[in-house]
């Protein structure tokens, strides 16, 4: 897909990168992985491995049902440049938590990008959960979706964008009282 473009820190650029989708009912130890820079589900990995290892552009990617400690042994060895995590549907959000996963408690350091059913409105959170890069529907406006990365100019909770949480980043000034509210330096 030479035209194919994905949002990837916070511009927009082309996408080098080819997503492997298996057919209803093809198999995954018989799937036909193409040269170049591919993103093969787990099953595709797990299925070829030994003939895939040894190729470096080879990415990943995970369905929302599936565990991202499955990888453990590649994540050790810095395997893939990027890996990826389906949303199948937007009311799926079993993907954060693999996000957050991946690169709080596996250490993931590489490119991390959702893919399918990916809207404007959930960029702002995957960015929070550890995501990089994002693949929006094709059916909707990258430039629109890009808008949905700085919706919000704070956050309250910590997460994997923001170790602190807010009441821990703001400054406080002690002794000085600007108004009776009690709550006011919170």
């Amino acid at each position: 897909m030479p035209d194919q473009k994905i949002i990837k820190g916070n511009q927009i650029v082309a996408d080098d990168w080819t997503v492997l989708r298996l057919e209803e009912g093809q198999e995954p130890a018989t799937a036909e992985v193409a040269a170049g820079k591919v993103i093969v589900p787990l099953k595709v990995w797990q299925a070829q491995k030994e003939t895939l290892a040894g190729r470096a552009d080879i990415g990943v990617w995970l369905n929302s049902d599936e565990r991202p400690e499955e990888l453990t042994e590649e994540l050790a060895e810095n395997k893939f440049d990027v890996i990826a995590v389906n949303f199948p549907k937007f009311t799926d959000g079993r993907g954060y938590s693999i996000a957050y996963n991946l690169r709080k408690r596996l250490g993931y350091t590489g490119e991390l990008r959702a893919i399918g059913d990916v809207l404007r409105d959930q960029l702002f959170q995957m960015k929070r959960t550890g995501f990089d890069a994002y693949a929006p529907r094709p059916d909707r406006s990258i430039e629109d979706a890009l808008k949905g990365l700085t919706v919000f100019s704070e956050t309250y909770q910590a997460s994997v964008d923001d170790k602190l949480p807010l009441f821990r980043r703001h400054v406080r000034t002690t002794g000085v009282r600007e108004h009776n509210d009690i709550g006011s330096g919170i």
